[in-house]
């Protein structure tokens, strides 16, 4: 009796549970109201499935090649996340912007202070970066036929504790004319997150679809193909020029003073804590040197230890520049965030970095190959670091050293060539633009003076490249002879008659300044047929279609040369394509009562110019000149009508960092002017002060003297040689006179 008591209860109690039910679900939201219950946060804490590339990456090594499938995603707009995380080229990059050129727009100061958009001032850093954009090749002030967007609000600290941090930047940002979401945006990035856990995705504003060139950035919240790894680097770092590296050519021996070395910080507590406590271990005051020291922050006594004052003692026995200097590996931790000062500093004394930044994505990572230059160790496996250094051989240290002074040099050492190659990164995955190969990028002079076009017609056949082919130059050359006279007189006559005769010549070509109406054409002159173009602008190093060979000899239209002279100076241009090798010779030095760079056409032993008035060159720095070149160096040739020589051996100079070559002993190479015959502009009076006003104006916007003195000069075998002339290859050189 009992237990059917208990069953009709237990039967009521249910047939009122589903009636509450009933009712409750009669009373509920519309779904569209419950939708927007939702609040931002909600979506962002999510969870969210991980790419396969994701999944596979070993924890403390470097990212894999890029070899993922682009994954084509349904564009959408997401201003109302911080970061879109589904981001790629693909979908969130419109590259018909960049069917026409590769052009940076940055935002006009006068747009955003009007605006109200500037009530803050910009760091010094972030000026300096703005600066370099806007004096650059990739600069245009037309937003219609930018490519990439760069804003010029500071967004480079993004540390609330930081006194350079920027406050309202949401609101900046909206107001942005052309903001889009962040579509074709580039947003640079130091610093982000504060303490005490230095979220590396907080910065304080939503970057929607922008590209971020950003540092400390870990492998799994990198956007792969479309974020940008960004080396962190110090305030004072070069805005141009650069130091270069410490190491000075074959250095030996291969194994320094110290075999590892590290001063720094040791974070008592706090994130990094972990790796930075630990390394103390390493120490053995031997072949290791690992000092740390807890004196950082205001109140670093209030967390100290009981190491700490031992760990304070012992680092103020060791000079941080001398272990630089003296160690062969240089110990990398992790800081509060992933990337450190320390990496650049110890590629540029050439100490090869022992990384302890587990999922750390190196900078440029997408174009470099750091296993050429780097060590990755695993911060879980610390005490395994001696054994790993101790079992890498001598040949690779000294290949590693050499890495790392050729990648502090060309990507690093400078706030424009961090800058440039970021764009040059963008640039890479656009479809109308060529990839340049891995070996292009990792090694000297480096991807920078790569023009996409002119590798493509020349499949990469640069100047610097022929010993990376295991190629030679073409066995011909072109003559190209500059002229600012309307008439034909009879040195030219004479000059063609001597180029005729060699062998080795393929055209000749007549680079008209004359007025000729625009005209171009085949003339018949001294026997031979020469091209004469004009309507250039009367521009010496204009990259002309005609120039079908690699060597171009370039003349001005007095020159005095025999045809042994000729041929010797392209023999020994085909063994230094990447140099100018020519016969006038000139020289800079430093004075340090007028405190400026001066310029000398003395006859001595040593000389960093050689001028292009007869010289052989290799044509591919026709289109560094034109299309690489600050348009400021430009503005300056064109605005004195002089010094354009001088400005391609500062050119070669810096992209080589080798001096030109001198051949043969002739010290006078040109016709005096007599008979009549019209005067050279070149012998104007003002023309020397003027090339010594370039040289000075070129080495400010270089950013450093990029001559180099040499005192070599190249004769042939047996020149002046108690033989008899018979036996002597080039007859003619010996009786040049002076």
């Amino acid at each position: 009796m009992q237990a059917k008591k208990r069953f009709i209860i237990l039967l009521w109690l249910i047939v009122l549970f589903i009636l509450i039910m009933c009712l409750l679900k009669t009373t509920r939201k519309p779904d569209s109201l419950l939708h927007l219950t939702y609040s931002i946060d909600d979506v962002e804490n999510l969870p969210s499935f991980i790419d396969d590339w994701q999944q596979n990456l070993e924890v403390g090594r470097p990212p894999a090649a890029k070899t993922y499938e682009a994954r084509q995603q349904i564009p959408y707009h997401t201003s109302h996340r911080k970061t879109n995380k589904l981001c790629r080229m693909e979908t969130c990059f419109d590259s018909s912007r960049c069917e026409n050129d590769f052009r940076v727009f940055v935002y006009p100061l006068s747009e955003l202070e009007s605006s109200g958009l500037m009530t803050s001032t910009r760091s010094v850093l972030y000026q300096k970066m703005l600066d370099i954009i806007v004096e650059s090749r990739y600069y245009t002030d037309e937003y219609t036929k930018a490519c990439v967007f760069v804003i010029a609000i500071d967004t480079l600290d993004r540390d609330p504790l930081s006194p350079d941090y920027l406050r309202n930047i949401p609101v900046k940002m909206q107001r942005l004319r052309h903001w889009n979401g962040g579509r074709n945006h580039v947003i640079f990035n130091l610093y982000s997150g504060s303490w005490p856990d230095y979220n590396e995705d907080d910065l304080g504003f939503h970057t929607g679809d922008a590209i971020l060139a950003k540092a400390s950035m870990s492998v799994t919240n990198m956007r792969p193909g479309f974020d940008i790894s960004f080396p962190l680097f110090h305030k004072k770092h070069p805005e141009r020029g650069g130091e270069p590296g410490f190491v000075r050519s074959n250095t030996y021996p291969i194994t320094k003073n110290y075999k590892l070395a590290f001063k720094g910080k040791r974070y008592v507590l706090g994130i990094g804590s972990e790796t930075r406590n630990s390394i103390f271990h390493l120490h053995n005051g031997k072949d290791i040197i690992v000092v740390t020291t807890c004196k950082h922050g205001k109140n670093w006594k209030d967390a100290q230890d009981e190491r700490c004052d031992v760990d304070n003692t012992l680092y103020e026995k060791y000079d941080y520049g001398s272990l630089l200097k003296n160690s062969t590996f240089c110990l990398v931790p992790r800081g509060r965030r992933l990337g450190s000062y320390r990496f650049l500093e110890a590629l540029q004394a050439g100490c090869i970095p022992v990384l302890l930044s587990n999922n750390w994505a190196l900078p440029f990572d997408e174009v470099i190959d750091w296993n050429k230059a780097v060590i990755w160790a695993d911060e879980r496996l610390l005490f395994q670091v001696p054994e790993v250094i101790h079992s890498i051989s001598e040949t690779k240290l000294f290949a590693l050293r050499q890495q790392t002074q050729i990648l502090w040099e060309q990507y690093f050492n400078t706030i424009e060539k961090i800058v440039f190659t970021t764009f040059e990164i963008i640039k890479e995955r656009l479809p109308k633009f060529q990839s340049r190969d891995g070996i292009v990028w990792n090694t000297s002079p480096g991807a920078l003076v790569s023009q996409n076009s002119y590798t493509e017609y020349l499949n990469f056949n640069l100047p610097f490249n022929y010993h990376l082919l295991g190629k030679q130059p073409s066995p011909n050359f072109t003559v190209v002879i500059f002229s600012q006279h309307n008439s034909l007189n009879s040195p030219l006559y004479r000059l063609v008659r001597n180029i005729a005769a060699s062998k080795y010549l393929t055209q000749i070509i007549i680079n008209s300044c004359a007025e000729n109406n625009g005209k171009s054409g085949y003339q018949n002159i001294a026997g031979v047929q020469i091209l004469i173009s004009s309507g250039n602008g009367c521009r010496r190093f204009e990259p002309l279609p005609f120039i079908k060979t690699e060597a171009v000899l370039s003349l001005d239209d007095d020159v005095v040369l025999t045809t042994d002279e000729i041929d010797f100076a392209f023999h020994v241009w085909q063994s230094f394509p990447d140099r100018i090798v020519g016969f006038p010779a000139r020289s800079h030095y430093w004075d340090n009562s007028k405190d400026s760079w001066l310029y000398t056409s003395k006859w001595t032993n040593e000389y960093s110019i050689i001028l292009t008035g007869a010289a052989f060159y290799h044509q591919y720095y026709n289109t560094l000149y034109t299309k690489w070149l600050s348009p400021l160096l430009i503005k300056t040739v064109e605005q004195s009508h002089n010094c354009e020589d001088i400005l391609m051996n500062f050119l070669v100079s810096h992209v080589t960092r080798r001096p030109p070559i001198k051949v043969s002993q002739r010290k006078h190479y040109k016709e005096q002017a007599n008979n009549g015959m019209p005067k050279s502009p070149w012998n104007d009076p003002d023309h020397f002060m003027q090339r010594q006003t370039c040289l000075n104006t070129f080495v400010m916007l270089f950013g450093y003297m990029p001559l180099l003195q040499s005192s070599v000069r190249f004769d042939p075998i047996l020149f002046k040689d108690p033989v008899s002339n018979f036996r002597k290859k080039y007859k003619q050189i010996e009786l040049v006179s002076n």
